[in-house]
C-alpha cells in the first residue's frame, strides 16, 4: 500500500472507532491502556512518568529509532512495538485508551489530530506544534473529541508557579504594568554540524530516516545535525529556543493575568533567514490587558541566547547572590516579583512582604498523574488544550518575528492570521508532503 493510501486509510479507520477509551476506563478497577509515540528523552520521560501511575498500563511503544525502542522495551517488555504511528492508529487503536506524544516538534500535530479524531485522550509535549494553524486545528479537534488532553508544560503544576499566580492575583504588587522574561541556559541541543551537504552520511542502524522526516520534505541524514536531539535549531523541524522554553515561561503570566493571544509582536534583537533559527533574540509582545493589569494592554518582553533583560528595570532580591540564567520579573504599580525559573517567587521590596504573607498550604501536584486522574475522574486536566492552545499560539507569534526583525507582526486571533504582513502570514500554515497530508491540517 502506498503512503498516500495508507494515511487516508488510517484517517478513515480511526474516525470510526468511537469512544473505546471513555468506556473502558469507566470502571474504577480497570487499567488505563496507554500508547506512547516517541519513547526517548522527553517522550521517554513522559511515558515513564505516566507509566508510574497505579492505574496505567503502557501497552504500545512507537519510535522510528530501534535503539530508542529497545531501551523503552526494557521497562515495558509486554508492550507492542511499532515504528510508524500511522500503523499504531490504523491497526492497534482498539487496544489503547490514551496516547502520549513526545516526537520532534514537526511531528506533533499529525499524530495528535488523528488520535483526537479516534477519541483518544492525548498528552502532547510542548510546544503543541510548530505552526499557528496546526495549534488551532489541534485545539478545535480536542473540543470536538471531548477527551482529556494535557500539554507537557509540567512547570505549571509546581507549587512555585501556582504560588506566583496566587500572589499576583491577590494584588500584592498592585496591577501589573510589564513582564520581563529571560532564558539564557546553554543551547546544548545546538547542532555540531550546520553544513547541509547534499550527500548524506551512513544511517545509524535501526533508524528509519524517512519516517523521521515525516510530514516535511525529506533531507539527507547528516550526523550530529538533526537526530537525536539537534532538530530544535532547524526551521523545518523545531521552533528554536523561544519555542523550546516559551510555553514554560509564559504559562504563569498567561494564567495569572488571564491573557489570551498577543495583539502584536516585534523582534528587536537577533533574527534569522536561512535553514537555522537565530541563536539569540529579544522579542516584545503586546497583549490585551485584564483586571490584573495596569492598562488596557500589557507588554511581555522575551530575552534568550545570552541577551540579558533590561537591568534598569529588574531588581534582584537581597538574598540572591548570583543572577539566575532563567527567570521572570513582573513589574507592578506597588511592587514587583522576581522569580528564578523553577524556584520560589520573591516579592519586592522584601520588607513589604515578609515570609508570613506568602501563600500557605499549596499541595504538590504531579503533572502526569493529573492527566491520568482527569481521565479516570471525567474532568479537565490542569493544562488541557483550551489553555495550551492559546498559550502555544502566543509563543509562536513571538517565534515568527525571528524572520522579520524590527517589524511589528499583528495577530488576528479570530482568523488565525498575521493581518498586516503577507510574508509572515504565509508561515502560519505549512503544507505537508505528498503521502503525509492530513485533511484540514496540512
Amino acid at each position: 500500500m502506498n503512503r498516500r493510501r495508507f494515511l487516508h486509510t488510517t484517517a478513515a479507520s480511526v474516525s470510526a472507532l468511537g469512544f473505546p477509551a471513555i468506556l473502558r476506563s469507566a470502571s474504577p478497577n480497570s487499567m488505563l491502556q496507554v500508547a506512547s509515540v516517541g519513547v526517548a528523552r522527553m517522550g521517554g520521560n513522559t511515558m515513564r512518568s505516566v507509566g508510574r501511575h497505579e492505574k496505567v498500563k503502557i501497552v504500545a511503544l512507537c519510535d522510528v529509532d530501534a535503539k530508542h525502542m529497545a531501551m523503552a522495551a526494557k521497562d515495558f517488555p509486554d508492550a507492542s512495538q511499532l515504528k510508524d504511528w500511522r500503523e499504531l492508529l490504523a491497526s492497534h487503536a482498539d487496544k489503547f485508551d490514551a496516547i502520549t506524544i513526545g516526537t520532534p516538534d514537526h511531528m506533533h500535530a499529525a499524530p495528535a489530530v488523528l488520535s483526537l479524531r479516534a477519541k483518544k485522550h492525548v498528552y502532547l509535549q510542548k510546544p503543541m506544534a510548530p505552526t499557528l494553524h496546526e495549534c488551532r486545528v489541534i485545539t478545535q479537534e480536542a473540543k470536538k473529541a471531548g477527551v482529556v488532553t494535557q500539554l507537557g508544560n509540567q512547570g505549571r503544576s509546581s507549587i512555585e508557579a501556582r504560588m506566583t499566580v496566587e500572589i499576583i492575583r491577590s494584588g500584592a504588587i498592585g496591577k501589573v504594568k510589564e513582564v520581563i522574561m529571560w532564558e539564557n541556559k546553554p543551547l546544548n541541543w545546538w547542532p555540531k554540524n550546520t553544513e547541509l551537504r547534499p550527500e548524506g552520511d551512513p544511517l545509524p542502524e535501526g533508524l528509519d530516516w524517512d519516517l523521521w522526516c515525516g510530514v516535511r520534505a525529506p533531507v539527507p541524514y547528516l550526523k550530529d545535525t538533526y537526530h537525536p536531539q539537534n532538530w530544535r535549531a532547524w526551521f523545518n523541524f523545531g521552533c528554536g529556543e523561544m519555542g523550546d522554553m516559551g510555553c514554560h515561561h509564559f504559562d504563569t503570566t498567561f494564567d495569572a493575568l488571564k491573557l489570551s493571544t498577543p495583539i502584536r509582536a516585534r523582534l528587536t534583537h537577533g533574527g534569522s533567514s536561512g535553514p537555522l533559527w537565530g541563536e539569540k533574540r529579544i522579542v516584545e509582545l503586546d497583549f490585551h490587558g485584564s483586571e490584573f493589569t495596569a492598562d488596557d494592554t500589557v507588554r511581555v518582553t522575551w530575552n534568550d541566547g545570552g541577551m540579558d533583560p533590561d537591568m534598569t528595570k529588574v531588581k534582584m532580591p537581597k538574598v540572591l547572590t548570583k543572577f539566575p540564567a532563567s527567570g521572570t520579573y513582573w513589574v507592578g504599580t506597588e511592587g514587583a516579583i522576581f522569580k528564578p525559573y523553577g524556584q520560589r517567587p520573591f516579592v519586592l521590596p522584601e520588607e513589604s512582604f515578609p515570609a508570613e504573607k506568602y501563600p500557605k498550604g499549596l499541595k504538590g501536584q504531579d503533572h502526569y498523574f493529573d492527566w491520568v486522574d482527569a481521565i479516570l475522574d471525567g474532568r479537565k486536566s490542569c493544562a488541557d488544550f483550551t489553555h495550551g492552545g492559546p498559550l502555544t499560539e502566543s509563543v509562536l507569534v513571538g517565534t515568527l518575528t525571528d524572520r522579520f526583525p524590527g517589524q511589528w507582526l499583528e495577530f488576528d486571533r479570530e482568523t488565525c492570521t498575521i493581518s498586516n504582513h503577507e510574508m509572515a502570514n504565509q508561515l502560519v500554515k505549512r503544507d505537508y508532503r505528498d503521502g503525509w497530508k492530513v485533511e484540514g491540517l496540512g
